[in-house]
């Protein structure tokens, strides 16, 4: 195995053990912990990551890169806004249904008690999930809708508003709170936003 496979390697068993940890304990979560699950020391982690901080911003864009990757795919590239945005929605509904979706909600709700004891990880994270959301605005700017092209300040706007809608209704039915919304519930609030999209 090369140094980088190796380094590679460490870097994924890290990121692991972080996950379990993490959403488990969140700001309580130890570094020596999280060291003797991945079988390695904490040197290991600062080599890697810096701090804890490091650590914990490399697994929210470990965690969220895929998602992300597989909206891309879910979203056709040749349709106008509402169909895309049909699309993006029922893809984050299915998510919901996902075998980790409720893993994926203890490491959201402990993120964000992590964000609230530690400001200066709180603004690494907001900036990590908006480098993840420019994909998203480049995913949707430039599509027809009302006879003109959606411009990346619409799209940004769109993206905001969508994010806050599908992470409290994806919450909800996750935790049993939203009986009935499937597929075509979210696909039909997801439109209604969209659908009068100004400047």
């Amino acid at each position: 195995m090369t140094r980088a496979e190796t380094k590679e390697r460490n870097r994924r068993a890290l990121l692991d053990a972080a996950f379990q940890v993490v959403s488990r304990d969140g700001y309580r979560a130890k570094l020596e912990e999280i060291a003797e699950l991945a079988e390695m020391t904490t040197g290991a982690i600062y080599s890697l990551f810096g701090s804890k901080n490091g650590l914990v911003v490399a697994l929210i864009s470990d965690y969220l890169q895929p998602h992300y990757e597989q909206i891309e795919q879910a979203v056709p590239a040749d349709t106008d806004l509402l169909d895309a945005v049909d699309a993006f929605a029922r893809h984050y509904r299915r998510s919901c249904d996902a075998p980790d979706a409720t893993a994926g909600l203890s490491l959201q709700i402990t993120l964000l008690d992590m964000a609230v004891h530690d400001p200066e990880l709180g603004s690494q994270l907001a900036a990590s999930i908006r480098t993840q959301e420019n994909q998203l605005i480049a995913l949707f700017t430039g599509r027809p809708h009302n006879g003109k092209t959606v411009t990346p300040h619409q799209a940004q706007r769109l993206v905001v508003a969508l994010r806050a809608l599908f992470v409290g209704l994806s919450q909800g039915v996750i935790l049993g709170l939203a009986q009935g919304a499937d597929e075509q519930y979210f696909a039909d609030v997801a439109h209604a936003l969209a659908s009068d999209l100004t400047c």
